[in-house]
């Protein structure tokens, strides 16, 4: 018998257990997630389904657009969506344009003011203040313009804002409108009890469109709009001062230059 064995374990006939471990590839191993993460989207969608209705969701927000077109005038209109574009903007900071204004009173100190109107500046409010430094204007000018220049600022910021912010006030009321559309509707169809419900849906539906627009949409932007508008304004007045200085420092020279052309 012992023979037999030996004689069977040289001929190879005991085999190595099988190895049922095979690698997993890439796409087995995230297909779970995938799976996962498709099967929560699809309930997601069912939860949210209930709460989703297109003609209430037409009549509140397009009557809220209806409502802004008509009350505001198209060029502050074109202004408040524009002003959407500000809102992933950093806050103003004066910070640089005073190092620019430094720097161009150095080179004036060295080359003359003529040499400024080669200078380039991003910034409009202080470009045109630097061109009529050149122009020789004086303090009390340069003054008028940066307070021009900040009233048509101010003048177009508030009309964004109080664009974004009527449409907070009339959202609500578009819902109130749409509540009493679907119960028009509800009551109109009393005698046929599958109606009675897509009905009801429109009139709950438009109220909770209308502050939903209002409170988590109109107002937000408007807040945001309000305090980058405040802390612009605020910082702009720092650029006041280095801007009169050099033009009184520059004056003279500039009214020299001038003369002699």
């Amino acid at each position: 018998m012992l023979i037999f064995l030996a004689r069977t374990c040289r001929r190879g006939m005991i085999t190595k257990p099988v190895q049922h471990d095979r690698a997993i590839g890439p796409a087995q191993k995230t297909g779970p997630s995938f799976a996962t993460s498709v099967a929560m989207t699809l309930d997601l969608a069912a939860t949210l389904a209930p709460f989703l209705d297109p003609v209430a969701a037409a009549i509140v927000a397009g009557g809220t657009m209806v409502a802004v077109i008509l009350r505001t005038p198209l060029r502050d209109l074109i202004g408040g969506i524009a002003a959407l574009g500000r809102l992933p903007r950093r806050r103003f900071d004066a910070a640089g344009l005073l190092e620019q204004i430094a720097a161009l009173g150095r080179i004036a100190r060295r080359h003359g003011v003529m040499a400024l109107d080669r200078s380039v500046i991003a910034d409009k409010d202080v470009a045109a203040a630097v061109a009529a430094i050149v122009d020789g204007q004086g303090p009390s000018e340069i003054v008028a313009l940066l307070q021009n220049t900040r009233r048509q600022r101010i003048e177009r910021q508030f009309s964004a804002i109080e664009m974004w912010t009527g449409a907070a006030d009339v959202a609500p009321a578009m819902g109130m409108i749409g509540t009493l559309i679907g119960l028009v509707a509800m009551f109109t169809r009393m005698t046929d009890p599958s109606a009675i419900g897509a009905a009801m849906a429109v009139a709950l539906l438009a109220t909770l469109y209308g502050a939903i627009i209002a409170n988590l949409l109109c107002t937000p932007i408007a807040v945001r709009l309000k305090r980058q508008a405040r802390i612009e304004a605020v910082e702009r007045l720092r650029l006041e001062a280095p801007l009169v200085a050099l033009a009184a420092r520059e004056r003279p020279r500039a009214a020299e230059l001038v003369h002699a052309a």
